[in-house]
């Protein structure tokens, strides 16, 4: 797939591979690194963000894609929905079918509370299937819950809730252990011992994976486990709108069923919502690595309930997306690979970053690489990238390691003849990870009464950066710790009537604000793509 132009380019990267064996490019100093983020960061740019002119985080920015999603009319406007009839009635309804979700069910479910998971695309479509890397906890002899905090703290530029990152490391040796008991198969040593290598970002060894499946792995878990069970399960039915009561209470949702186009009530004393992230929104234009349900539909749901929300103004670029061949453009390519010793290099072959800087660090820098320096690689579709030096991972370890510990990689860059076991890959900045979004608390509980949130709709508990492997540690983490809150507040949830005055107020506010709403709805549900579908509408 390589072009004989690019296989020009790899020789300067095998003439420098022998001196860089066994060096690294000298680590960032805190001031290095906050003027690379200020220059360089897409967060930073001046024009990204724009002001909240309604609800409760009025006059906070928000990035300027998902803003036009605030600034929509509800789906269900101009539609007539009988609250009364409701086809589901339970004591925990759990909005999202990633693992946040299913940890949620499975948590409320254990308190012997009634259960739903309804679900936008099938039970697992979600970025927790997509992550790669591992899952942080501080199991080793030379590591504690209290160094892996400092290292959340650090990596989110000490930005974080304290109360939630507590909650965050405390939980995770006790999270490994019950995905073990689950039946996870994590990677071990032939003694039986966990395997852990470094993330970016981390001052010890604390990543544990399933080679480069490691979401996949956990996720199959975790839906095995749900459906073991018998917890009831509805694909395809993606909530539309929260449903609250005469006291502002959340009390079940608005669902839209994909397949037949109803719309149907489900009416639950206490409401998970565990929708993911926004990287289909394309920020800026970004590729991302994100499913393709990733369109923010909670954010958007619980704002209009009156959910208080926080950092909406930053999002994850990871620093290794593909860049080249353009049919992967922005597919993940795991941190796990420089956690091996692969390094950013640039058309010299040259190091320019520390390959395990934190992640909003190690994406500046290749953007500075490409743009203000004009040392990125030109590819012929016009995107330019830098190599991450994979070979460097057989040298180090020895030959064998890359197909053993990175199959995934192998197969995804194989398909295109390219193998990363002899030749570098090209990389470039892709979204990611939502860093902000509903504020919760330690047990997962915004501020809008009896609805809770888990995984990446939650905001507040990695500050303005996440630390990886931080991310599959969190959907379980706060999964759990809000299916179990929630299911025992259930039983002392009396709800009284429900309505949906809250669309009707929050649209009079975008009136009096003088938006123009006309011809755009939310949530998004799915992204657009087809010129049909962006002219629609125009």
């Amino acid at each position: 797939m390589y072009t004989p132009q690019m296989r020009e380019l790899i020789k300067k990267v095998e003439e420098t591979r022998p001196q860089r064996i066994g060096k690294h490019f000298p680590r960032m100093t805190a001031e290095q690194r906050q003027e690379v983020l200020k220059k360089y960061h897409p967060d930073y740019k001046e024009d990204s963000t724009v002001t909240l002119p309604v609800g409760v985080n009025k006059g906070d920015r928000v990035l300027k894609e998902m803003f036009q999603l605030f600034a929509a009319k509800s789906l269900l406007e101009g539609k007539s929905i009988n609250l009364e009839e409701s086809a589901y009635d339970v004591d925990v309804l759990v909005v999202g079918g990633g693992g946040a979700g299913a940890s949620a069910a499975l948590a409320a479910e254990e308190q012997g509370a009634r259960v739903l998971l309804a679900t936008k695309l099938r039970f697992g479509d979600a970025n927790t299937m997509m992550a790669q890397g591992g899952i942080q906890a501080a199991v080793k002899e030379n590591d504690s819950p209290a160094i892996h905090y400092l290292d959340v703290l650090g990596g989110g530029h000490f930005t974080n809730v304290p109360e939630l990152a507590r909650a965050l490391v405390s939980d995770a040796p006790g999270v490994l252990k019950w995905l073990e008991e689950l039946g996870a198969m994590f990677d071990k040593n032939p003694d039986g011992s966990m395997i852990a290598i470094h993330g970016g970002g981390t001052s010890r060894k604390r990543m544990h994976a399933a080679r480069d499946y490691s979401g996949a792995e956990i996720m199959r878990t975790l839906r095995d486990e749900v459906l073991n069970r018998g917890i009831e399960v509805i694909e395809f039915s993606s909530a539309v709108e929260l449903i609250l009561d005469d006291e502002g209470k959340a009390a079940g949702c608005v669902l839209f069923n994909l397949e037949t186009e109803e719309y149907l009530v489900a009416r639950a004393k206490t409401v998970i919502l565990a929708t993911g992230g926004s990287g289909r929104l394309h920020y800026q234009g970004f590729p991302t690595s994100n499913h393709y349900g990733a369109t923010a539909d909670g954010i958007i749901m619980a704002y209009r309930a009156g959910a208080k929300l926080i950092y909406m103004d930053t999002f994850q670029y990871h620093p290794t997306g593909a860049a080249y061949p353009p049919q992967i453009l922005g597919l993940l390519v795991t941190e796990k690979v420089r956690g091996l010793g692969a390094t950013p290099l640039n058309i010299k072959g040259e190091m320019f970053v520390y390959h395990l800087e934190t992640r909003d660090v190690e994406a500046s820098a290749i953007i500075r690489e490409c743009t203000d320096r004009q040392l990125g690689v030109p590819t012929p579709t016009g995107m330019v990238g830098v190599w991450l030096d994979s070979p460097m991972i057989d040298l180090i370890h020895g030959e064998g390691t890359i197909e053993r510990q990175l199959p995934a990689m192998v197969r995804q860059f194989a398909r295109f003849n390219i193998d990363i076991r002899k030749e570098p890959i090209l990389i470039y900045p892709t979204l990611h990870y939502q860093n902000g979004g509903i504020l919760i608390d330690e047990y997962g509980q915004s501020t809008v009464e009896n609805l809770y949130v888990a995984g990446e709709s939650a905001g507040g508990i990695h500050g303005r950066n996440r630390l990886m492997g931080n991310s599959l540690l969190d959907i379980i983490v706060f999964g759990r710790r809000a299916g179990r809150h929630a299911a025992e507040k259930a039983p002392s949830v009396k709800l009284k009537r429900l309505h949906l005055e809250h669309i009707k107020k929050y649209h009079k506010e975008l009136l009096e604000e003088g938006i123009d709403t006309e011809g755009r709805f939310a949530p998004l549900l799915l992204p657009r793509y087809t010129h049909r579908e962006a002219e629609a509408e125009q």
